[in-house]
């Protein structure tokens, strides 16, 4: 059981260093994309839900 745990850190650590991991530049880059379609996102589903709020008043309304 041990060797097999030693066994799996060393691959680890050898998958680990395969890692190729993002410049500073392109985590804002990304940062931003995601910022930004969250916010589109957001502003979608809030109009969606206000039409529907909307309709749901004309219809009780009716």
């Amino acid at each position: 059981m041990y060797k097999r745990f030693v066994e799996f850190l060393k691959e680890v650590r050898v998958e680990m260093g395969k890692i190729t991991w993002p410049t500073r530049e392109e985590l804002r880059e990304s940062t931003v994309v995601v910022i930004i379609s969250a916010l589109i996102l957001t502003a979608f589903i809030g109009g969606v839900d206000q039409i529907f709020n909307w309709l749901w008043r004309l219809l009780l309304n009716a």
